[in-house]
């Protein structure tokens, strides 16, 4: 699903695994306060529910180092549908950070990995969803074109 709204985004970050996402989001709020987009896809990194290997008829023993290549190209896909289903409403560099494929973002890239690592075993009150609406409108506002932005009243 590709949300068109921050309110259909909001819906889906409700669904999904919310602790983590704003235990994520909060390690980069903390470490770079003034990157709102890079905060957000902290936030939105694992939206998009990517079917559980295993129910093709495989067997599910298998060497660790084929266990990892599967694991490593289940979440190199799941970053890519993440990714896509939220470019249009998030903008390029959101897009760019879920992808992780390096590029000019790839300092910012390693930053989100780190956090979404360390957020699995990050014991500390992250807050609620609901606070981070506010940062996905000014996010989502930026990707306006400008023919479209309501004019700003002095």
């Amino acid at each position: 699903m590709e949300p068109r709204s921050v309110e259909e985004l909001m819906d889906l970050l409700y669904a999904g695994r919310c602790r983590h996402a704003l235990r994520t989001a909060a390690l980069l709020r903390r470490g770079r306060p003034a990157d709102k987009e890079l905060q957000v896809a902290g936030l939105v990194h694992g939206i998009t529910a990517m079917p559980r290997s295993g129910g093709d008829g495989q067997p599910r023993a298998r060497a660790t180092a084929e266990a990892g290549h599967v694991r490593a190209t289940a979440e190199a896909e799941h970053a890519r549908v993440t990714a896509e289903a939220v470019r249009a409403l998030l903008g390029e560099r959101v897009f760019r950070l879920l992808l992780g494929d390096g590029g000019p973002d790839a300092d910012d890239q390693q930053r989100l990995r780190q956090a979404a690592e360390e957020s699995r075993t990050a014991v500390f009150d992250a807050g609620v969803l609901e606070d981070w609406r506010t940062v996905l409108e000014l996010v989502a506002a930026r990707q306006v074109p400008s023919a479209h932005r309501p004019a700003h009243r002095n």
